[in-house]
């Protein structure tokens, strides 16, 4: 078994999902009392908030490379950012170590593929649903997306930022975004794709009928067939 590398803390409240999720896996795949190798470094998500609104991506990138260096030198095999919106520096982060990097789109489209859809919503910070590292990921793989219109991206975001990276998962807000699940199936949306890791702690597949596709769960499960691949 590989040695997981987690680049976590961005929220914490998603990197525990992703710790459960990798160890369920490796449980189920192996059963008995097997759980998952792991190395994580952990950051605070505080500066990296900070650099977000003021747009310092290259101090994002040079924080990100430093926390991935970590993980590698404690023994990991691979490296998962564990969020979409680190991703905007994915590159920056595989310049840094010689370990693979996971990247969040690559197994978010395999997922979505699976499924046999072509077409699909994007729901994640402002950062991901407007800019094009998750959506030109995607676009690699032959998927097209569709996201909210400018107040409903505002409504996603501020929700995400507000309340789920700090564990608070409202009645009001699931409806909120319900609607705005309903509004891209009606552009033609064949699923949705939960583009922030917080996002699965507020909606799931209980509250809709259009495949939603969890990507720290995906991720996670993308992790674990990597570790486990003899």
């Amino acid at each position: 078994m590989k040695t997981i590398g987690l680049l976590g803390g961005m929220s914490w409240e998603s990197t525990v999902s992703y710790y459960q999720f990798i160890n369920r896996g490796v449980g189920e795949r192996l059963g008995g009392w097997h759980c998952a190798r792991i190395a994580m470094f952990s950051v605070d998500f505080d500066e990296y908030v900070e650099c977000m609104q003021n747009a310092q991506w290259e101090r994002i990138g040079s924080k990100l490379a430093e926390g991935a260096r970590r993980v590698q030198d404690a023994g990991a095999d691979l490296l998962l950012i564990c969020t979409n919106t680190m991703h905007k520096m994915a590159h920056e982060v595989e310049q840094a170590v010689d370990i693979p990097l996971i990247h969040i789109g690559d197994a978010a489209a395999g997922a979505v593929k699976a499924k046999g859809l072509s077409r699909v919503g994007l729901l994640g910070t402002s950062f991901t649903m407007e800019d094009g590292f998750l959506r030109d990921r995607l676009a690699g793989h032959g998927i097209e997306t569709v996201v909210p219109d400018k107040d409903d991206r505002d409504v996603v975001n501020a929700i995400i930022f507000d309340e789920l990276v700090k564990g608070v998962a409202s009645d009001a807000s699931r409806v909120e975004y319900l609607r705005i699940i309903g509004d891209l199936q009606r552009q033609g949306a064949q699923g949705v794709v939960l583009g922030c890791t917080e996002i699965g702690l507020l909606v799931g597949p209980d509250h809709t009928d259009l495949p939603l596709f969890d990507t720290a769960e995906i991720h996670a499960r993308a992790a674990v067939e990597a570790a486990l691949d003899r």
